[in-house]
């Protein structure tokens, strides 16, 4: 049995138009790809509301809802809710004016009525109320006008028809959480057919994360439903085309879906977090939904620590070999996660994961700026920041893990010292070797013994390394010796016969 949700903050400033987020600096990748994808011309956006008419009748204005008695109430309701199922075309900004203003009027009060007015949703009403939405905002989306779309770069398309739908997805929200809103009456018409789409519109998909919660919480028998679906969309993400707008969204909304988990968790929760959530990070578009994929992770933790091993197992079996962006983000979350784990998870963890960041310190890889002195992004000064590195080495800055490795020390400094005493002789950046200094003199405190075994250990290793090495050198020279010797002796016995016939032929010619 699931416990109640969490309530989620109702969008009250959408996104602006023609806005995209901007990444924080440390998740901007220094080489861009836009260059490398030839520029296609802008085509006009073409409307979603394919069902409009251009010989429909005008709409006229409705009395006020407020200025009718309340044995009139319902039915003059019923008429707004009919004027507000009929579609305009967005993309004639001077067609329909009249029309369009009559629709929006009637929504604003729509919206004002069922926020404020007690008892105005009765039984009669929730059919209209139920069509109206539906014809609204179930529509065909059309095609996008970038097949390459990469919602870090690109421009979203907007919704041409917002100035109505905003307005339609506000009425449907205070619909739902309305104190005389009934799930037992609306369960009749919101059904398993009823599934909330998702657009490239940032500001429709803020309002379907909210509605779609509440949907969530009112209509316990669409739960399991709404997960399963939620799943299956998440699969075809990862297996098959790499593209859905929304992940972030429904991975909020999982977010607060998993902290309502009854425990113990059921074997289809754990299913979805090793199945689904952890193959996840494979994924190229991850920086988008990550923090989202993250929180959702570190909540199943937090609910079930037996699972620290299988996450943990899982990232470093997905762990980026190549993109610099990733492996921080992937620090970054094995950081969350270490913050939450219980000492006898890390026991069973500890050698692969410091393995794993012994690698990431050795990493070359770099980040390249350049900025002029007004802060903006010029090739004038060239900036080299090794955020791989520097990033593995911050994790000796948190108390908590520091005070794991004390703890497990004999298992972690053999997995990681060989790795920080080589770098440090041989990094070029000048941060990465100091900060490696200080985790030296941090393990050199913890225990001095171990560390120096270790420091004659490797000394002793690199001793034999270069005497290895000798011998292999000292090997290919006397082969080379010997190649050479072989090759004169068989130039010396093709001469030999040469030789012998000279005086002969000499003889011969005299004779003559």
């Amino acid at each position: 049995m699931e416990t109640k949700l969490p309530p989620a903050s109702t969008p009250t400033s959408p996104s602006s138009p023609g806005l995209s987020p901007v990444p924080p600096p440390d998740k901007v990748d220094g080489f861009s790809r836009r260059s490398l994808r030839r520029a296609r011309p802008r085509r006009s956006h073409s409307s979603s509301q394919f069902r409009y008419q251009s010989n429909q009748q005008e709409l006229t204005p409705l009395p006020l809802l407020k200025d009718v008695p309340a044995s009139e109430l319902h039915e003059l309701l019923s008429r707004k809710l009919a004027q507000c199922g009929v579609m305009f075309d967005f993309l004639d900004c001077v067609a329909d004016l009249k029309g369009k203003e009559v629709k929006r009027a009637a929504l604003n009060e729509l919206v004002e009525c069922v926020g404020s007015t007690r008892g105005v949703l009765i039984e009669p009403v929730y059919p209209d109320i139920i069509r109206m939405i539906s014809v609204n905002i179930f529509r065909t989306l059309p095609p996008s006008e970038n097949p390459e779309f990469d919602p870090e770069e690109d421009e979203p398309n907007l919704e041409p028809s917002w100035p109505h739908l905003q307005l339609v997805y506000e009425f449907f929200l205070r619909f739902l959480e309305s104190p005389d809103f009934q799930p037992s009456v609306a369960k009749r018409y919101v059904d398993q057919k009823f599934v909330l789409m998702v657009n490239e519109d940032p500001r429709e998909r803020e309002y379907l994360k909210t509605i779609l919660h509440r949907v969530y919480g009112k209509f316990l028998g669409l739960r399991a439903y709404i997960r399963k679906q939620c799943s299956h969309i998440f699969l075809r993400f990862i297996y098959e085309f790499e593209h859905f707008n929304g992940v972030a969204e429904l991975l909020e909304i999982l977010g607060s879906i998993i902290n309502g988990f009854a425990l113990p968790l059921k074997t289809e929760h754990k299913q979805f977090l090793v199945r689904v959530l952890i193959p996840l990070h494979s994924v190229k578009s991850l920086s988008v939904f990550h923090a989202q994929l993250a929180y959702c992770v570190v909540q199943f933790l937090e609910k079930d620590a037996t699972l620290t091993e299988h996450v943990i197992r899982g990232l470093l079996k997905y762990w980026p070999k190549t993109c610099t962006q990733k492996e921080v983000m992937f620090l970054g979350e094995m950081e969350e996660i270490l913050d939450v784990i219980e000492p006898s998870q890390f026991v069973k963890i500890q050698e692969p994961l410091f393995k794993q960041v012994a690698r990431c310190v050795s990493s070359p890889h770099f980040q390249v700026w350049g900025r002029d002195r007004s802060g903006r992004v010029r090739v004038l000064t060239l900036i080299l920041l090794p955020q791989v590195a520097e990033r593995a080495l911050y994790f000796w800055n948190n108390e908590y893990i520091l005070s794991l490795i004390e703890d497990n020390c004999h298992t972690v400094l053999p997995a990681v010292f060989g790795t920080l005493y080589q770098v440090s002789k041989e990094h070029w950046n000048q941060t990465i070797v100091s900060l490696i200094y200080n985790v030296l003199k941090t393990f050199m405190e913890m225990n001095g013994k171990l560390f120096d075994e270790l420091t004659a250990s490797y000394k002793l290793e690199k001793q034999q390394e270069q005497q290895k090495a000798r011998e292999r050198q000292e090997l290919w020279q006397g082969l080379e010796e010997l190649r050479l010797r072989r090759l004169q002796g068989t130039q010396g016995a093709k001469e030999a016969p040469l030789q012998r016939l000279t005086p002969q032929l000499a003889t011969s010619g005299g004779q003559s």
